[in-house]
């Protein structure tokens, strides 16, 4: 009998997708940066001290697209597990759930973590 093999397609179009998605979010957040980081320079020159809030961008850019993308593998994990536990036990469906809301928190500690760090800007 052949063992089954879990087979991944295209592994680096995902990292591509996702590399491709948070690009495109650091560069719409960093549209605004710039006139941010001008102002922010401006004011700075008289104290000596210079800032680039383009930094900032692109660490909660990166912290949400992380995040978000790591919640998705693991949701995706833990519902198929959790599909096939229900399957043979319907009554689980309490305790299944709350293994997928865990999972999806990853995803929205990063938001939060993206938005204090905005919020540090202002």
């Amino acid at each position: 009998m052949k063992a089954a093999r879990r087979s991944v397609r295209y592994p680096w179009a995902w990292i591509a997708l996702s590399l491709a998605g948070a690009l495109a979010t650091t560069a719409l957040l960093a549209w605004p940066g710039a006139a941010l980081a001008a102002a922010e320079a401006a004011a700075g020159a008289a104290h000596g001290a210079t800032f680039d809030a383009t930094w900032v961008f692109i660490g909660a850019a990166l912290a949400t697209g992380a995040s978000s993308l790591g919640a998705g593998f693991a949701v995706a994990r833990v519902g198929t597990a959790a599909v096939g536990a229900l399957a043979e036990k319907p009554e689980l469906f309490g305790r299944l759930l709350i293994f997928i809301g865990l999972a999806e928190g990853i995803a929205i500690y990063g938001l939060i973590v993206s938005i204090l760090m905005l919020n540090r800007l202002g």
